[in-house]
């Protein structure tokens, strides 16, 4: 059988060599092509380019590679017309992905075409699921509360796990060490300050964060800070903290942030999958954004949700607390801060929302990946 897989950017190449990995556990022999990035190239994919051409985000960025980008989305279709593949594969990076499959159904209208990561038309634009289905067939979602909605729409949906529950995590042993290492006594806080992962989000986040934790370390004098980062950003988040008032530890390595995550007490991030990670160790949790003027106000009015924390819609609790927009105010984040850190029925709550939302979201089961493959082996043999 052949496959026809396409990811745009590393996110996506991680959930594609998983669902690869299922797949060939499952149905050995398995012939790929599409596009991908290291991860999946592991598996046995060879790119047809490299998947970092795709890794654009924003209008300002698209615009000036528009014309390279629709020639590759014109080159993958070609390609999955000429591999014939039992279907096609996209996996998020919706503006690629489905422009691809368009341009392929329109030349091969029988062609099954599979879609790993739901829209969240649960949040907002909830039209995207209608405008899907007049190419996607099938879709994998990450979440336990969208298959009725991509159902409604008219494709078939399975939940097939959020890839959070399979990310290994530290041991106590190592959580230990990484406080010894810092020089952090057992009993002082351990805040993990997360402003994003993207050069906007740090340089609009960073300085109240900052300012969140200066005031919370004025109640708590022992309170150390740990800022984990991305390859990315990196250099500008220890270029911008250097100047903090008591710049936090920036550790950058996998290894260390899941031994930082472990070790925390508390967390200050911003909104975004981050709360699943938080989760997964089961670290209380405060989330604060904004964005400028025009964009906020564009967003909150296409909001269809109360909250935009994933850990509060899984576990439909409100147990995380926001500051969002106009509330994202380093003097209201503290008092929060402090409370969490204080008051133990409100830690408590928290991780007993995590639980929840863990449980649902597949820990404890089937990979992701494994149960990812099962359902697209099912889709094909219908």
């Amino acid at each position: 059988m052949k496959l026809f897989v396409i990811a745009g950017e590393a996110s996506g190449d991680k959930l594609g060599a998983a669902l690869m990995a299922g797949l060939s556990e499952l149905s050995p022999g398995i012939d790929w092509a599409g596009v991908g990035g290291p991860e999946m190239a592991a598996q046995g994919l060879e790119s047809i380019f490299a998947m970092e051409e795709l890794s654009v985000m924003g209008l300002m960025e698209v615009l000036p590679k528009y014309r390279q980008l629709k020639a590759r989305i014109a080159q993958t279709a070609e390609a999955v017309i000429a591999a014939n593949p039992a279907a096609l594969i996209t996996i998020d990076s919706p503006d690629f992905c489905l422009r691809v499959a368009r341009l392929a159904r329109a030349q091969r209208p029988d062609l099954k075409v599979i879609h790993y990561v739901a829209p969240s038309v649960w949040a907002w634009r909830p039209g995207r699921a209608a405008k899907m289905a007049k190419v996607v067939d099938h879709v994998l979602a990450l979440l336990p509360f969208e298959p009725p909605l991509m159902e409604a729409a008219g494709m078939s949906c399975d939940f097939v796990g959020h890839p959070v529950v399979a990310e290994p995590r530290a041991t106590r042993a190592e959580a230990e060490a990484f406080r010894e290492t810092h020089m952090i006594g057992a009993d002082q806080p351990l805040a993990l300050c997360l402003p994003g992962s993207r050069t906007g989000e740090v340089k609009r986040l960073g300085k109240r964060f900052d300012e969140a934790l200066m005031q919370l370390r004025d109640r708590e004098p022992g309170l150390r800070v740990v800022l984990p980062t991305v390859r990315g950003v990196a250099g500008m988040v220890r270029e911008m903290t250097a100047r903090w008032p008591v710049p936090p530890i920036v550790v950058e390595q996998p290894e260390d942030k899941r031994a930082a995550f472990a070790a925390a007490d508390i967390a200050l991030a911003a909104s975004g999958t981050v709360s699943l990670e938080l989760a997964a160790s089961r670290v209380p949790m405060v989330i604060a954004y904004d964005a400028n003027f025009v964009t906020w106000h564009l967003i909150w009015r296409l909001l269809r949700i109360d909250t935009v924390t994933l850990v509060n819609l899984v576990s439909d609790t409100r147990a995380v607390p926001e500051f969002l927009g106009p509330e994202c105010k380093p003097r209201a984040i503290a008092q929060e801060m402090l409370e969490l850190l204080e008051l133990r029925d409100k830690s408590e709550a928290q991780r007993a929302a995590m639980e929840l939302t863990m449980e649902r979201l597949g820990e404890g089961g089937e990979a992701p990946g494994l149960r990812a493959a099962r359902s697209v082996l099912e889709f094909l043999a219908k």
